[in-house]
């Protein structure tokens, strides 16, 4: 299953990007071996993460969340707070990719919503 998710770096801005193994490309967020973007602005938050059936729906959620202004990211966000679709922020720090929040039960049954203690394995 693909996986559209949101980061928050530590400068304040905002990364979107898919994956199929959310656990994995976080690890590899937290090590900087992931997004250009995102190398050198630890530690990063995972704000949301949702599922898509099919790798070009998960582009086209990817490209829809990209368009927006920053705004309009953050009222989205806030609604599906809101709404009881969001996990509780998870962050990563680099060194090591050790965790320091984990992400709550009740979000888990998505598939895309990770405990990085597994990740950083």
């Amino acid at each position: 299953m693909w996986c559209v998710y949101l980061l928050r770096c530590a400068d304040g801005t905002l990364y979107t990007g898919i994956t199929t193994d959310l656990h994995k490309r976080l690890a590899a967020h937290a090590r900087g071996r992931g997004a250009r973007y995102t190398r050198g602005r630890a530690p990063l938050t995972l704000l949301h993460a949702e599922p898509a059936r099919t790798r070009s729906a998960a582009l086209r959620r990817e490209h829809e969340l990209k368009r927006l202004r920053r705004a309009a990211k953050l009222a989205l966000l806030d609604t599906l707070s809101e709404r009881g679709k969001r996990a509780e922020p998870l962050t990563t720090r680099r060194e090591g990719a050790e965790p320091y929040a984990e992400a709550s039960a009740r979000g888990a049954s998505s598939g895309c919503v990770v405990d990085l203690r597994r990740a950083a394995q």
